[in-house]
């Protein structure tokens, strides 16, 4: 047998080394945090992204709900990462677009910690009315009722520092009302205060109104998105309604902060893949999520033109959270 140079021997070892360390990295499993607690929306959404996310990688892939501190310690967690591409964070909006204009001491910088992967969907708010304004039929009625009866003019929302409640200070202001903000904690209660006549008017996201819209519970007027929502195409918008007023949610995919290029572009193929799919697509609209599926490049963008949309809201909201 011919002996090999030990310098030769010496390459391939190293060789086949790195080609071992390489797989092992491969086969790492990639783990996905998401900052609330298990069995919402949000996390019903981490599963559905992850299973395919799993298959076009051909990698183990885990959710992990890391909750408390309002969605903060999960992202503090991917910050901390390493940024190998293993770690990755599935999150709405709030955490990464609104906090900081919310938190003093909010503990990371969202827009300087964290790398865009991708915009998973997009989710819309309504402005509906119960039973206490029957005979409201549109916006414009509503804004009428609310210029004759200010001491009246309460509304609902799932709670104080939620895009809801932003989104109703903005829509004061355009229509030059002085609306008394009453918060919940969730759509659940409040829906039920107001079905039951407690309360004029509520905002809140399409998905928890469509049902009770649908089935005459309650009236949807107007709707936030750029366009209609696919789930109540008869309600107009805002801005067809003459307030330049645009604003939607989302769940977007975020990596920590310096992850090299080359991975983020592969994470945000297999997410766009993951959300494209017609399978997961379906599942989403069932969740009132509209699918979109971005680059990382687009999302970026959407993030640092939210957080500046945000951030007169919720200063002229005057809410301000405990660290």
């Amino acid at each position: 047998m011919r002996r090999w140079p030990i310098a030769i021997t010496l390459i391939v070892a190293g060789l086949l080394s790195a080609t071992v360390a390489q797989a092992q990295i491969t086969e790492q499993p990639l783990r996905i945090i998401f900052p609330f607690a298990a069995g919402g929306t949000g996390d019903a959404l981490a599963r559905l992204v992850a299973e395919k996310m799993r298959v076009g990688l051909n990698r183990p892939v885990i959710v992990e709900s890391r909750s408390g501190a309002a969605g903060r310690i999960g992202v503090q967690a991917v910050k901390a990462a390493s940024p190998d591409g293993s770690t990755i964070l599935i999150t709405p909006i709030a955490p990464v677009a609104v906090y900081q204009h919310v938190y003093k001491n909010l503990g990371y910088d969202p827009l300087t910690d964290l790398d865009a992967v991708s915009q998973l969907n997009t989710f819309d708010f309504g402005i509906a009315v119960g039973p206490k304004l029957a005979d409201v039929k549109s916006l414009k009625e509503l804004v009428a009722w609310a210029k004759a009866n200010p001491n009246e003019a309460n509304y609902a929302t799932p709670g104080a520092g939620t895009l809801p409640h932003f989104l109703a200070v903005l829509f004061g202001q355009k229509a030059g009302l002085d609306l008394r903000h009453v918060s919940y904690r969730g759509s659940a209660p409040a829906l039920t205060d107001l079905v039951g006549g407690q309360l004029p008017m509520i905002v809140t996201t399409v998905s928890d109104l469509t049902e009770m819209h649908k089935d005459g519970r309650v009236r949807v007027l107007a709707v936030s998105g750029a366009e209609r929502s696919r789930f109540m195409p008869e309600v107009p918008t805002l801005a067809e309604l003459g307030y330049d007023l645009r604003a939607s949610g989302w769940y977007g995919l975020f990596a920590p902060a310096k992850t090299p290029p080359d991975v983020v572009a592969k994470l945000s193929k297999a997410a766009v893949d993951a959300v494209k799919s017609p399978d997961v697509a379906e599942r989403m609209l069932t969740l009132g999520l509209q699918p979109t599926g971005t680059s990382a490049a687009e999302m970026a963008a959407i993030q640092k033109r939210d957080s500046a949309f945000w951030a007169p809201a919720v200063k002229a909201s005057r809410f301000t959270a405990e660290d």
